[in-house]
Formats: C-alpha cells, sequence, structure tokens
C-alpha cells in the first residue's frame, strides 16, 4: 500500500546521492537504497544496488526513440550527457539505433549530473558554448534546472511525467521527439 511512497522516496535519496564527487552508479543505487530502508525501519538488501544497475543495463529505449532519433541525427550531431557508468552506456547507446557524435558519462566527468561539474565536462570535451546545444532531456532536475541557471537557453523537456516544469525556466515541452522534431523542421 505504500510502494508508490517508497519508490518516490528513493527516488529523492538517488537525487541527493549524486550531489558529491563521482563514485559508481551501483554503490549510489545501493547507498541511496540502504538510506530509504533506514529511514523506513526496514532492512536493506546486500546488492540491491547492482541489482538495479543490472536492470538499468537491461532497459530498452522507450518505443517511440528510434526512428525519430535517427532522423534527428541526420541534421544534428547527437550528443549523450548521461548519468550512468561507461558501462551501462556501452550498452544502452547501441539500442538507439543512432549515430552519436559524442558519449559522455559521469563516470568520465567524475561528476553526476546536475553538478556544474558535468555539464563543463560535456563544454569542455565538445569546445562547446551553452548556445551550442538544444538539450532534450526527461529531467528537469538533473539537468534542465541546473543547465539554465549555467546560461543553457534552449532546453527541451520531453515530457514522460518524471518531474514538474517549472515556470520562468523557459522549458519547452514536448511529448514526443517526433513533435520535436517537427518544431526543429525537420519532422
Amino acid at each position: 500500500a505504500e510502494w508508490d511512497r517508497f519508490v518516490a522516496e528513493f527516488r529523492g535519496y538517488r537525487y541527493d546521492q549524486v550531489h558529491g564527487e563521482y563514485y559508481p552508479y551501483d554503490q549510489v543505487l545501493q547507498d541511496s537504497f540502504d538510506r530509504v530502508c533506514r529511514r523506513w525501519g526496514i532492512a536493506s538488501v546486500p546488492g540491491a544496488g547492482k541489482r538495479f544497475a543490472d536492470g538499468v543495463r537491461s532497459w530498452g529505449p522507450h518505443p517511440d526513440v528510434i526512428a525519430p532519433l535517427k532522423e534527428m541525427g541526420e541534421h544534428f550531431d547527437l550528443v549523450i550527457l548521461s548519468n550512468g557508468d561507461d558501462s551501462i552506456l556501452a550498452e544502452s547507446v547501441p539500442r538507439l539505433e543512432a549515430e552519436f557524435h559524442a558519449v559522455l558519462t559521469a563516470e568520465q566527468a567524475g561528476y553526476y549530473k546536475p553538478r556544474y561539474a558535468a555539464f563543463e565536462h560535456m563544454l569542455d570535451q565538445l569546445d562547446a558554448e551553452p548556445d551550442d546545444f538544444v538539450h532534450v532531456s526527461s529531467h528537469t532536475r538533473y539537468d534542465l534546472l541546473p543547465m539554465h541557471d549555467m546560461g543553457f537557453r534552449n532546453l527541451v523537456l520531453l515530457d514522460r511525467g518524471y518531474d514538474p516544469v517549472p515556470p520562468g525556466y523557459g522549458i519547452v515541452t514536448v511529448r514526443s521527439l517526433d513533435e520535436l522534431n517537427t518544431m526543429l523542421g525537420i519532422g
């Protein structure tokens, strides 16, 4: 009966856990799970973080992503900045079936998003400025809000219901990449 609340709190602890320097994602998940279990007064499960990370490794893309992403890649250099480890992206990127200009991870940056250092790593690696991007994310807290504060202005929320959309940030909201492609004049 309390599952939805437990999951929401686990999600909050995961967000809190990535505000320090980088350490392996499965341990981030374990530490977050341990913390929420402690808060709930229940025993944590050793190895849960690895099982959660293995679950992430098994995910495929949303069914509405592959074709429009490939189409977008014919017109723009696609870049991934992920909170996943290199090993997770090595498995998940090929499933997207698109050509990527760069795939950057928290492991490479030494920081997780929403830390500014993760975005600074992306800018440094690409020799780019915030105005060079149209950044698409399904997370306002991890990506769009800190990016706005860093001067990024072409921010798009692919709204999958994960985060609320705060007013005043100039975030464009779309329901699909097909919708975004149409807005960009390529759909």
